[in-house]
């Protein structure tokens, strides 16, 4: 098969040499194509390794990368969306792929793909978690999921690639039957903005800190009240929608399920021992020596704060559903940020949103 894959991050160049690995041809496009090595370790917690891929190519030339691919995975964050479904669209071809890991928010920025003849593919999560070793040539793969749900536009359109992914990642592979679970997924826009919201509570400028803290081994309480009642809400919104768009949404699995954690200690306790979250830092970023701040420009804001949750906000304006501790959240990351751009494509008329989801 034709593998073209968009980004040479952690996960990017991952799934290159994980796919490269099964003797699949492998095109990867990054804007530092001189920082990449044609040949890409898979190495196990123990630095074993587990896979070792050789690329077809390494460009920066978005045209040469998806010319003629049977499938284009797309690994930037949601960001990042808008402006490069944009400069997809005009090189597209009827009958390509994309596939989008992990898939919430795609739908709106893919859609001119979509109507152009393609498929969009969105993952409702990452296949395990990647680290990079040595950028651009070695690359870790750590906490293997046992289950990939795949959901797409057309909704119809699934269950057909579905074989295609399982191969690709030997894991089973469950369909699901619409995009729109993919977008309120509470994985990165709840886990991570909850989390930081009450990791960063007492910020403001001119507070620094001695180190980086790690993110998940530290959680603590108020990170799980705050994210369950979040949680809560999202499921709130879920129930409305599906009434609003006669739509399935019983996929959006609730935190305290996916985590089996009924309430914030037991939840304190299961994501603060996950293996692997192990050793994961905090967006921030050290401006002196021992001197360290939140880094806003990392994907953990501009992505699951100004996309994600946004978009989650949007969809519970739309379905007419309160939503206080979403909200909480929000307005203390537009109060420590002072940002004002952030993604406004979710369509606010019902019949527009379900025409999108039962495409």
């Amino acid at each position: 098969m034709r593998i073209a894959v968009v980004g040479a991050g952690n996960m990017g160049t991952l799934i290159a040499a994980e796919f490269a690995s099964k003797g699949n041809s492998v095109r990867l496009f990054t804007s530092t194509p001189a920082d990449v090595s044609l040949t890409i370790d898979v190495l196990g917690a123990e630095n074993e390794l587990l896979a070792q891929g050789v690329l077809s190519s390494v460009t920066d030339d978005l045209s040469s990368a998806v010319e003629g691919a049977d499938m284009i995975w797309v690994t930037y964050p949601t960001f990042m969306f808008p402006s490069f479904g944009k400069q997809l669209e005009g090189l597209i071809q009827a009958g390509q792929v994309i596939v989008v890991l992990p898939g919430a928010d795609a739908e709106f920025s893919f859609k001119g793909c979509v109507d152009t003849g393609a498929v969009l593919l969105g993952l409702q999560r990452v296949h395990c978690v990647a680290r990079l070793k040595e950028r651009g040539k070695s690359v870790y793969m750590l906490g293997r999921r046992g289950e990939l749900q795949l959901a797409s536009v057309p909704a119809d359109a699934a269950s057909g690639y579905a074989p295609v992914i399982e191969e690709l990642f030997d894991i089973p592979v469950r369909t699901l039957p619409n995009y729109l679970i993919e977008t309120l997924t509470p994985s990165n826009p709840i886990l991570h903005t909850t989390r930081l919201c009450s990791l960063f509570s007492d910020w403001k400028p001119g507070v620094t800190y001695p180190a980086n803290i790690l993110f998940y081994e530290t959680w603590d309480d108020a990170s799980s009240e705050l994210l369950i009642t979040c949680d809560a809400e999202n499921q709130e919104i879920c129930r409305a929608l599906e009434r609003l768009l006669d739509i399935d949404l019983t996929e959006v699995r609730s935190l305290k399920l996916h985590y089996e954690s009924p309430d914030a200690a037991a939840m304190t306790h299961k994501i603060a021992h996950i293996p692997a979250f192990k050793g994961l830092g905090s967006p921030m970023k050290e401006i002196a020596p021992g001197t360290w701040v939140p880094d806003f420009s990392s994907r953990y804001f501009r992505a699951d704060f100004a996309y994600g949750l946004k978009t989650i906000r949007d969809l519970a304006a739309v379905a007419g559903v309160e939503t206080p501790h979403i909200d909480q959240v929000w307005y203390w990351y537009l109060d420590v940020t002072g940002e004002t751009e952030f993604f406004d494509g979710v369509p606010t008329e019902i019949s527009v949103l379900g025409n999108l989801y039962h495409l």
